[in-house]
């Protein structure tokens, strides 16, 4: 099962070390407010702390910032399934421009329809949710979509793995892999 431990601003310094040990897959770099050297800053420290843990296999992927991505040597980029958005290919090249290995390229989907744009556009992995609600502060936001739903993502995303996201937790992370997801995404769940 894949895991993706989405962070933000907030970072508390130790937290990549803690997942790389436990063999988090990836992790998501989300700080929408800082300005693109602090974002590089805090990616570095990620990177740091992932490069310090023995036989890592952790990667950074960075939000909606290939710039910063691809300035700090992370391993990919995170994207919304916005039509205006850069795609996987778009962020593949300026990866080779940078002489950098190719990267990952994940997409954040909410409808089917965006898992089918992710699909064609050839993104690495997709983020589907939320399934079960959206937090923010505690309060939920967003309803879930529920795991009917997740399973036509999945089917539809194919051969693109997909990632459950949005109140997925220990207890029903199971039932997301039973509906076709390759692995979890989340906040709260890796915190």
């Amino acid at each position: 099962m894949l895991r993706c431990a989405i962070t933000d601003g907030q970072y508390l310094a130790g937290g990549a070390g803690r997942w790389t040990k436990a063999r988090v897959d990836f992790i998501q770099l989300r700080a929408k407010t800082l300005e693109a050297g602090a974002l590089a800053h805090l990616g570095r420290s990620i990177l740091h702390e992932i490069a310090a843990t023995k036989d890592a296999r952790t990667r950074l992927l960075i939000n909606g910032r290939a710039d910063v991505a691809v300035a700090i040597g992370a391993a990919g980029v995170h994207l919304t399934a916005h039509e205006d958005e850069l795609t996987p290919e778009q962020v593949r090249a300026l990866y080779d421009h940078a002489g950098l290995a190719a990267p990952i390229v994940s997409v954040s989907c909410h409808t089917l329809e965006e898992v089918t744009r992710a699909r064609d556009n050839k993104a690495d992995l997709i983020l589907f949710g939320p399934v079960f609600e959206k937090r923010i502060d505690g309060q939920v936001v967003t309803h879930g979509v529920g795991l009917s739903v997740l399973a036509d993502a999945c089917k539809l995303a194919k051969p693109v793995p997909v990632l459950a996201l949005g109140g997925v937790t220990r207890q029903n992370a199971d039932d997301c892999i039973a509906a076709g997801a390759a692995g979890i995404a989340g906040i709260r769940m890796f915190a």
